[in-house]
């Protein structure tokens, strides 16, 4: 079992993923932590609060990071993506349970050092958290198990601009900390994110079921696809990123990787762009192709 520090700027695919990491035995997951991203802090950490509520299940969570590493915080919020709760509009109550006072960045650091060699970072929104955690503790970077992120796009156009992946651009300095520090890392990027798809008829399977939870995530992912769908109309579904980055955890012979070093652009018009490297240093595993079918079957199986 890989006991795993999930890191969230939960919206709705962050959700999905959420319910996946916790509906899968293989993994043990430690604690969450919150970023701003596709919301705020905190309505990440609230969100990620109401998932578990929802889910019945109890898992400590760590507020993080508010803005970039050094940037203006420009409230950017992919509330046209995730709807204005960043849940796809169907939160309609408070959690109430709260986060622990303690900092997603000591909570990483204190873990990580109290279980050597035995944490997987996994990293689904900007890279913020982590690069604030190895610019307090550098030696961290050995201590780590292993790190999988769900960011970038390395040879294939961005989606937030032409060049750049939304996580990625979102605090391109704290990605390019956490891209060269060394830590074994897995990019599961648009690479392979883009070539997932969750069908509406599936989703709609979850609502027939009549369970509060089934139903919560079916109107949830509802709104996601009405806004794939605009953006590529008649695809009927919405990708599954977040997701594919929890599998990758659980199976990594799900995908097929390349080892690159990254280079991640921070200035000008290809701000955020992540930039392959071959003869660079240190590598990384980037992912380039990815078992569909075998994935979704793997995801279905356990979401709801």
């Amino acid at each position: 079992m890989k006991k795993v520090i999930f890191d969230v700027d939960t919206g709705i695919d962050d959700a999905m993923a959420i319910a996946y990491s916790l509906n899968s035995p293989e993994l043990e997951v430690e604690g969450f932590t919150t970023c701003f991203g596709n919301v705020s802090v905190d309505e990440a950490t609230r969100n990620t609060l109401a998932v578990l509520e929802k889910l019945g299940k109890k898992v400590p969570v760590y507020a993080g990071a508010s803005k970039p590493l050094y940037r203006e915080n420009r409230p950017n919020f992919a509330k046209i993506v995730h709807g204005e709760d960043g849940l796809g509009n169907v939160l309609d109550f408070s959690p109430s349970t709260t986060a622990e006072t303690k900092s997603a960045v000591d909570f990483i650091i204190d873990e990580v050092k109290k279980q050597p060699n035995e944490i997987t970072i996994l990293a689904v929104g900007p890279l913020t958290n982590l690069a604030l955690a190895l610019q307090k503790a550098p030696e961290i970077v050995s201590l780590v198990k292993e790190v999988v992120i769900m960011g970038g796009a390395v040879y294939v156009p961005g989606n937030k601009t032409p060049y750049a992946e939304a996580n990625i651009i979102t605090d391109p300095e704290a990605a390019e900390i956490v891209l060269s520090s060394g830590l074994p890392l897995t990019m599961v990027g648009l690479d392979v994110t883009l070539q997932t798809l969750l069908p509406k008829t599936e989703v709609d399977k979850w609502r027939e079921r009549g369970t509060e939870v089934g139903t919560f995530f079916a109107n949830m992912v509802e709104h996601y696809m009405n806004f794939y769908e605009k953006s590529y109309p008649g695809i009927g579904g919405c990708g599954l990123h977040d997701p594919l980055a929890v599998g990758v955890t659980i199976d990594s012979s799900l995908v097929k990787t390349v080892p690159v070093h990254v280079k991640v652009t921070t200035e000008g018009t290809e701000d955020g762009r992540t930039i392959p490297v071959p003869d660079g240093e240190p590598k990384i595993h980037v992912c380039t192709e990815v078992e569909v079918e075998r994935f979704l079957e793997h995801f279905l199986r356990r979401i709801i």
